[in-house]
């Protein structure tokens, strides 16, 4: 008589193309292997992709952030999901470290798209049963989707490396006011560290003007907090008005490196001590630079799957 899969066996771990490297290190904490996979181009620019071993009845977890290029790594995610669901898996959980479309989050003017919703309905629609994401640009994204939904914090690997350094006087920062639940939460594991806030007025997108600060971080060690740094416009702007208000030292912290346009000549600029970020999104080596540090995620994404594969909580895994 043939045995049913056993519960155990049944996890199973793909990767896309957008970040392979983490996904291997991922796999290496599982102690499994990335699963088969055919992926190629067509000359149009369309792809394909194939399952190349039996996921029937299997729980099946896809690594893709959605990082540049976004339109093709979110495309490649949909393909992947719907090929698992083709393929007959169990359970499919769409492993995003990196939501793409998640600035735009709600309405702030007449005729224009919500596209974190719109991406949370595409990727349900496409056949994922849960999303598992790290460090959304706003939490409220969670309820745009109808299937279950774990949000993980890179937070965990930033503090440990911020306490390993042994820093005196921090003041942790926020870069705008959106953000100031993420760095009151952030300042709280740094022995409750205090709170500064800049206050900006953004004239466009991706563009910011820095007006005032909110706390004292006269002869202090500033560290700036964000989710991600895109082209590093704001928290230039932010670590040069420390600078003016007597910060001694300043660290910028965030989860997601971006690193659009001018972003690495702002970051090594010399305003910064470093620059510490995860590997969410693979940085490529131009855009590496001497005062960047980057932490590995892997562990924490390899310990959440595990759970979520047990059914036991992620909770404490929370921010």
């Amino acid at each position: 008589m043939v045995q049913p899969l056993s519960y155990t066996n049944r996890l199973r771990l793909f990767s896309g193309s957008a970040n392979v490297v983490l996904a291997r290190e991922v796999a290496r904490y599982l102690g499994i292997d990335l699963g088969p996979m055919l992926r190629k181009s067509f000359a149009d620019g369309e792809l394909y992709i194939q399952i190349q071993e039996s996921i029937r009845g299997c729980d099946v977890y896809l690594i893709q952030p959605c990082c540049r290029p976004v339109n093709d790594h979110l495309m490649e995610l949909l393909i992947m999901i719907d090929a698992c669901r083709r393929a007959s898996a169990r359970q499919i959980t769409a492993v995003i470290p990196y939501y793409c479309y998640a600035r735009a989050d709600r309405k702030t003017a007449g005729r224009e798209s919500i596209t974190a919703k719109l991406v949370a309905n595409i990727i349900t629609e496409a056949g994922a049963d849960r999303v598992l994401a790290m460090d959304l640009h706003t939490d409220q994204i969670q309820g745009y989707f109808d299937i279950p939904f774990d949000h993980v914090y890179g937070s965990p690997e930033l503090l440990s490396y911020l306490r390993s350094k042994n820093l005196a006087d921090i003041v942790v920062v926020s870069p705008d006011i959106g953000g100031v639940a993420r760095a009151r939460a952030f300042a709280k594991k740094l022995n409750d560290a205090p709170l500064a806030i800049i206050d900006k007025r953004r004239r466009a997108h991706n563009e910011a003007e820095v007006m005032n600060l909110i706390g004292d971080v006269q002869g202090k060690t500033a560290v700036l907090v964000d989710d991600l740094i895109d082209t590093a416009g704001t928290i230039l702007e932010g670590g040069k008005l420390l600078r003016e208000k007597g910060a001694q030292r300043i660290y910028a912290c965030s989860t997601h490196p971006v690193f659009s346009g001018d972003a690495v000549s702002r970051l090594s600029s010399g305003i910064f001590e470093e620059v510490i970020v995860t590997n969410t999104i693979l940085i490529p080596e131009d855009k590496q630079f001497k005062q960047l540090r980057v932490l590995s995620v892997a562990n924490l994404l390899g310990e959440t799957i595990w759970r979520i594969h047990e059914d036991s909580s992620v909770s404490s895994m929370f921010r």
